[in-house]
């Protein structure tokens, strides 16, 4: 309660006579002392958009919703709108650019994860049935697959003889992220699985696999993964650093599952959000990066 009267009395009165004052004794904008700081990264990013979310100016709040082919023309009109002089800011507008970008960055890609979640699996499309197929390939290079439809799929931890049930939630993002955990960490996802596969403390690696894009996907809407984003990718993040991030979800949680030693399979929703809130504890961290690193 007490910290949300301060954060409202600030933003409401404290903060425009801060800026009034530290703009006198320096000589510039708030945005040109945070664009200032040096290096890209979250600290700066997170400082910029919370500056431009908050202005009082219609151009510096109607920046966050541009995107990466008129983030040139934002930067533009805020140049002219502070009244900042290249000659004596001359890294200014670069800094402010790479801010943009990462910040409608961020919005563009959550808008490409919620398209691919909302596309349903179906078994008529060729595409979607060829990325199922490579999966169990990846994952099962030496057993072959009898037929499409058969109880084998519980071998890599689906619930019944045809997948495409369990891609109901998070549609094709579940079976992308699968797949692209195999393709790019081939040795990583064949360790998960032989721990999933464990007969007292294993799991159903495909279903834990897509409640882990539900995780992930819940981070990016929330916002809780700018952080992560803003210090791993110096432009724009795209639909593959997205699918990274969960390749590092899928690692860290087997590791966790593993060290913790639940009884059983039941216990699973009290670990999963034990894991969840480790990693949100993470992402406050303005120097985080959720970065899985290959072995080879």
């Amino acid at each position: 309660m007490l910290g949300s009267i301060w954060r409202y009395v600030y933003a409401s009165f404290l903060r425009y006579w801060l800026k009034w004052f530290l703009r006198r004794a320096t000589g510039r904008c708030e945005l040109q002392r945070i664009c200032a700081a040096p290096g890209p990264g979250a600290a700066r990013t997170s400082r910029a958009e919370y500056s431009l979310r908050l202005s009082k100016n219609k151009v510096l709040r109607d920046s966050l919703q541009s995107n990466k082919d008129n983030v040139e023309r934002c930067v533009d009109e805020i140049v002219h709108v502070k009244n900042v002089q290249p000659q004596k800011d001359p890294t200014f507008r670069k800094s402010l650019h790479l801010c943009l970008l990462q910040i409608t960055g961020y919005r563009s890609l959550y808008t490409s994860v919620e398209a691919l979640r909302k596309e349903v699996f179906s078994a008529e499309n060729e595409e979607h049935e060829s990325m199922l197929l490579k999966l169990w390939d990846l994952l099962m290079p030496t057993v072959k697959l009898e037929s499409r439809l058969t109880k084998q799929w519980g071998d890599i931890g689906f619930q019944g003889d045809d997948p495409k049930t369990d891609f109901r939630g998070m549609g094709m993002l579940g079976l992308t992220n699968l797949l692209f955990f195999s393709e790019h960490y081939v040795d990583e996802a064949r360790q998960v699985l032989s721990h999933a596969n464990h007969p007292k403390q294993g799991y159903s690696y495909a279903i834990v696999g897509i409640n882990l894009t539900e995780m992930a996907y819940s981070l990016l809407k929330s916002g809780d993964l700018k952080p992560h984003f803003y210090n791993t990718v110096l432009r724009d993040p795209e639909l593959h650093h997205f699918h990274h991030l969960y390749c590092y979800l899928a690692y860290e949680f087997d590791k966790f599952w593993v060290a913790e030693e639940p009884e059983s399979i039941m216990q699973f929703n009290h670990y999963r959000e034990k894991f969840h809130s480790r990693v949100k504890a993470q992402l406050l961290d303005p120097n985080v990066s959720l970065t899985l690193i290959s072995k080879k």
